[in-house]
């Protein structure tokens, strides 16, 4: 704080919020009583009463005036001297912090200007994409009405929360009946379809994952949120399903950890490169695994790659160039039909956390060349299946490392 090296407003009043979500509901209101709401039939009477107050006074007496002061400190103390600038460049060394960050999550040595550059460039060539699937529609209106169009229709809107899940597992079992045509592995840990809890899901993502633990004893879980539920647009549901669970996060995530011959460092660390590059690398084998046959859901998945395109411009943009939240979030709903809650919250992301978002197009761009590269060397003996092997069978590896691990597949003819 004496240094001025201190988080943004806007950041510090979301913590102040999210903790008066936390402290809202008193000791039964916590997130953190959960386990003692409901119990087995095992479990007698006198225990469980037992631990309903352990709980309760835990929470009352430990945890919930812990989290007073930490709030009461943001908002009496840090908040203050917050800063009003969103970006890094507007803090002492914030240039050199962004060049740093940039570089810890895309393990590459990239500049922020050549990321702009290709963030630019990958959002012309997903629009010329974007307007093929308009005509395919056949809509008659610009790009721009088309997309107030995806995010106005009812159609697009689910009726109620129990559709999205019933929608979700549908989209589950068509991809797992053709997932194994591109996989030689597959994870042997569950998966389980949820909600967002209600804690957080006004500030959540419109889907996420949670990994199970490596003996399978506890699932994977695909999050989906239902908060301000009319923009949970339909269209979007494949892709984000094929992002996070199956085959992005679940696979990935699952068959590193229950390797057991790879080093703890290898199945349980990683890069956000590579982690969230193999998830939007897997949105893109929408054709191979049957999905988005209708020019709406193939929409959901361009306007899914464009936030991952925008995300190379706008958070430059924001933390080298003096970008506005405001700025930033009319760039996105200028290049895309997502809703404005979403914008708003994955600027606001970009802010608080600086350069993690940059990970996602890199890595998918590298594990996509790599993949086209091996398949015009190697011709007929291109095995998609063998490919996959190689990109997921010893972990999250940094870029340098991924390609060379491929391209050492790929001169021993793909085997």
């Amino acid at each position: 704080m004496r240094a001025r090296i201190v988080q943004p407003k806007l950041v510090v009043r979301n913590m102040i919020a999210q903790f008066d979500h936390l402290l809202e509901g008193g000791a039964e209101g916590s997130p953190l009583y959960g386990p003692v709401k409901a119990f087995p039939a095992a479990i007698g009477a006198t225990d469980q009463a037992r631990l309903r107050a352990a709980y309760t006074r835990q929470i009352t007496e430990v945890i919930n005036p812990a989290q007073r002061r930490m709030r009461d400190f943001l908002e009496k103390e840090y908040l203050p001297v917050a800063r009003d600038s969103v970006g890094l460049s507007a803090m002492p060394g914030g240039d050199k912090l962004y060049a740093y960050l940039i570089e810890s999550n895309t393990t590459l040595p990239l500049s922020a200007e050549k990321v702009h550059q290709l963030g630019l460039s990958e959002v012309a060539r997903i629009t010329r994409e974007m307007e093929a699937q308009k005509t395919k529609t056949g809509f008659s209106g610009s790009l721009a009405e088309f997309f107030t169009f995806l995010r106005e229709d009812k159609r697009f809107q689910p009726s109620s929360k129990e559709q999205l899940r019933l929608g979700y597992e549908a989209i589950g079992r068509r991809i797992d009946s053709r997932v194994r045509e591109q996989f030689s592995l597959i994870p042997k840990t569950a998966l389980e379809i949820r909600p967002v809890p209600a804690f957080k899901e006004k500030t959540d993502a419109g889907g996420s994952y949670q990994s199970g633990t490596p003996d399978g004893s506890r699932p994977g879980v695909f999050y989906y949120n239902t908060y301000d539920l009319a923009v949970r647009y339909m269209w979007e549901m494949e892709t984000l399903y094929l992002h996070e669970a199956v085959p992005g996060h679940h696979f990935q995530i699952s068959l590193a950890q229950e390797n057991e011959a790879l080093p703890a460092f290898m199945r349980f660390g990683g890069n956000t490169a590579y982690v969230e590059g193999w998830a939007l690398y897997a949105e893109t084998l929408w054709p191979e695994l049957g999905m988005e046959t209708d020019p709406y859901q193939r929409m959901g998945g361009l306007n899914d790659e464009m936030l991952r395109a925008m995300r190379l411009v706008v958070d430059t943009g924001i933390h080298t160039k003096g970008w506005t939240r405001d700025q930033a979030i009319a760039y996105m709903l200028s290049h895309s039909p997502m809703a404005r809650t979403d914008a708003t919250a994955e600027v606001e992301r970009y802010i608080a956390i600086p350069g993690q978002a940059l990970a996602y197009k890199i890595g998918q761009l590298t594990i996509s060349r790599l993949k086209a590269e091996a398949k015009a060397k190697l011709g007929v003996r291109f095995d998609a299946r063998a490919f996959h092997a190689q990109v997921l069978d010893t972990g999250a590896l940094p870029m340098p490392v991924l390609e060379a691990k491929i391209g050492d597949w790929v001169k021993g003819g793909g085997k």
